[in-house]
């Protein structure tokens, strides 16, 4: 035996420097498939032709430089290096820049496919149906040993209890999956299985997925006489049979939880309410007998005075207040005509001769005689008291 052997690790390292140092530089076109973003905002992915497939990443800063959304199906050309990953023996491609180069064939068939099903009426809302709030059985149309079926099974045992739960078996993915998820759609109906029927399966790539975008299974979704919850792979992931079910769930999880309402919850709610309202009623009575209890006759008449007695005593005090300014109003305005009727009389001529003066006019001129200037020695003056006339020459 040749003792001359290399270890794993010295074999993948001449695998690695043949690889990377042969291919620095790469231009790949493919259909990218099995796209999936890290939380740390790398992408993993993979692309594949007709007849092979390859891994690839593109890292978080040179993610940052795309204008737009790698998703599954799409066609794409790629730059990069090789990379081989020690730990698992793998290689890929570490992409530094990546384009559209069209639609993929998987895509493009899938969107033909969704156009045609869609003219014939298959999608359309009206034909959705709302689910049972509380089935008593249901219905699940997927592989047995998948973890999709394991999820359910924990969250219908977990929210409620009570309901049966009907597997119907299928595989999930390859070329005899279509129509035996199908048929067992058919099944549920013919022979009315279940209140509910959840369809779907756990993640995967878009060709893992594709049973569930066959004719076949979207026909029986949407002929389906019990409601269809659809179920297929993570949060973004789609099928067609998305479109045609009464209700798209994004995991199977999710399926699980909106087809069981949690009964011991709704009890608890029901109870909770019961308790509100007889809580409510009975304050409501209490506060209704506090109302009429004081309307007995006697308290009406004691409210009665209580409410008149101090309006009767406002009137009272608005009369006085009212006669009592009259009063002062009347006595001053006496007041004011007092004053003036004793200003006129003083005023009067007539006053001042009832206090002894009279009034002297020069006969000569005809003029009131004011003061000694106005006469002359020889004048004859006119003396008129309050009473007669009396007639004097002046020396």
């Amino acid at each position: 035996m040749n003792d001359n052997h290399l270890t794993v690790t010295e074999l993948t390292e001449q695998i690695r420097r043949c690889l990377e140092g042969n291919f620095t530089t790469v231009r790949v076109e493919g259909e990218l498939s099995n796209c999936r973003p890290a939380s740390s905002g790398h992408l993993y992915f993979s692309l594949k032709d007709s007849g092979a497939k390859i891994d690839g990443v593109m890292f978080r800063n040179r993610l940052r430089t795309l204008n737009f959304e790698p998703k599954d199906g799409m066609l794409l050309r790629v730059r990069g290096s090789l990379s081989v990953y020690a730990p698992r023996g793998t290689y890929s491609i570490v992409c530094e820049e990546m384009e559209k180069a069209g639609a993929g064939d998987i895509l493009a068939m899938l969107e033909k496919r969704k156009r045609q099903l869609a003219a014939e009426g298959l999608f359309d809302e009206e034909r959705k149906r709302p689910l049972p709030r509380f089935p008593e059985t249901v219905g699940v149309v997927s592989s047995p040993t998948g973890a999709a079926v394991r999820d359910i099974l924990n969250i219908l045992g977990r929210r409620a209890a009570g309901v049966r739960v009907i597997i119907l078996p299928a595989p999930v993915q390859g070329n005899d999956a279509a129509p035996l998820i199908a048929r067992r759609i058919e099944q549920a109906n013919q022979w009315k299985l279940a209140d509910v029927l959840i369809v779907g399966r756990g993640g995967g790539s878009l060709e893992d997925l594709l049973p569930f975008s066959e004719e076949a299974v979207v026909r029986a979704v949407a002929a389906s006489k019990i409601p269809v919850v659809s179920a297929v792979g993570h949060e973004i992931d789609w099928a067609l049979c998305d479109f045609a079910a009464d209700l798209r769930a994004p995991t199977p999880s999710a399926a699980a939880e909106l087809v069981s309402e949690n009964r011991a919850a709704a009890l608890d709610a029901i109870l909770t309410l019961a308790e509100n309202i007889k809580n409510t009623m009975a304050t409501r009575l209490e506060r209704a007998r506090l109302l009429l209890k004081p309307f007995s006759m006697e308290d009406m008449e004691y409210r009665f005075r209580a409410i008149l007695q101090p309006r009767l005593l406002r009137f009272d005090d608005a009369k006085e207040t009212l006669i009592r300014n009259f009063s002062e109003r009347s006595a001053s305005l006496r007041r004011r005509l007092e004053l003036a009727r004793t200003a006129l009389e003083a005023g009067s001529p007539l006053a001042a001769m009832e206090r002894g003066f009279s009034v002297v006019v020069n006969s000569r001129t005809g003029k009131l005689v004011r003061s000694a200037g106005d006469a002359k020695s020889g004048d004859r003056l006119t003396i008129r008291p309050l009473e007669g006339t009396i007639t004097a020459v002046t020396e």
